[in-house]
């Protein structure tokens, strides 16, 4: 079992030394969550929301992905990086490419993309990308990434993006992975055909486990059963090494965790987490490894 943590409502200049703790105290990775803007004017409904309006503030801050894994990666020796999601088809193709594949190179191989379509018309409509074919583009996007990564003289031919042969340095020192996010059946299916793992939101267990046995279905049904895959998510039930132990018996592979849920931590500096991030890596972390 890997054990992540997240970006998402962290303080913006924490960030690095937060990735630099748990770095330190064995966690596997960091996810960054992907907002471009909160426009005045949102008529998008937000998913799984009574009101159709996001749980945070407008001016809440959600800093660029790659921005912040390149410089997490020069403060860290081992950690991880990836997405809870980033919203590739919102980006141009070739834009997605090079962001990756340098962040690849800084962090000498510690990156996976995880992707998903998100919801938020207005961003599509910003960044002049099409939200309507939104599914279908990243469908055909995960292929051509894959092979814009390869190095050297690469091309892509498909219905929605076409690259003449080029060459886009630096490109990745391996494969990247890449993920799905999504709980949709669509997500579900683009996870299970096209990627090397799925990312999943909150769940308490009995309906993670929901998730994963679908995904192992889906699998199947693609020839992909025995290819090595991930599941990402965080559990709602109280932290504990026998709760993680369970989810990995149901193939979960990673959990995201904020060791300080829960706590009233007085105000201050960063290192008012540092307590948190070693404790539970002592008191869960290392007894579900042991």
């Amino acid at each position: 079992m890997q054990f992540w943590s997240g970006t998402a409502f962290m303080k913006t200049s924490e960030i690095l030394a937060l990735a630099q703790m748990f770095d330190e105290a064995g966690y596997d990775g960091i996810v960054c969550s992907d907002h471009l803007i909160y426009p005045r004017e949102l008529f998008s409904p937000y998913p799984d929301s009574p009101t159709g309006k996001p749980m945070w503030a407008p001016e809440t801050a959600w800093p660029d992905c790659w921005v912040t894994i390149g410089a997490m990666a020069a403060v860290t020796r081992r950690i991880r990086f990836s997405n809870a999601v980033y919203i590739a088809p919102a980006r141009p193709l070739l834009e997605v490419a090079k962001q990756v594949a340098t962040a690849s190179v800084l962090a000498d191989g510690r990156v996976s993309l995880a992707v998903g379509v998100g919801w938020m018309r207005e961003e599509y409509d910003l960044m002049g990308q099409d939200f309507s074919t939104r599914g279908a583009r990243l469908d055909e996007m995960i292929p051509a990434l894959r092979e814009l990564w390869r190095g050297g003289w690469v091309s892509f031919r498909g219905k929605h993006y076409q690259v003449p042969e080029m060459m886009i340095e630096p490109h990745p020192p391996g494969p990247v992975p890449i993920l799905c996010g999504g709980e949709s059946e669509a997500a579900l299916r683009r996870a299970a055909r096209l990627c090397d793992g799925w990312v999943g939101y909150a769940y308490v267990l009995d309906d993670a486990a929901v998730y994963a046995r679908r995904l192992s279905e889906l699998r199947r049904e693609y020839g992909r059963e025995n290819e090595p895959f991930e599941i990402i998510l965080a559990l709602l039930d109280p932290p504990s090494p026998d709760l993680y132990k369970r989810a990995e018996d149901l193939g979960i592979t990673a959990v995201m965790c904020s060791p300080w849920a829960g706590l009233d931590l007085p105000p201050g500096d960063v290192e008012r987490y540092r307590g948190p991030i070693e404790q539970f890596a002592e008191n869960v972390i290392q007894k579900v490894r042991a």
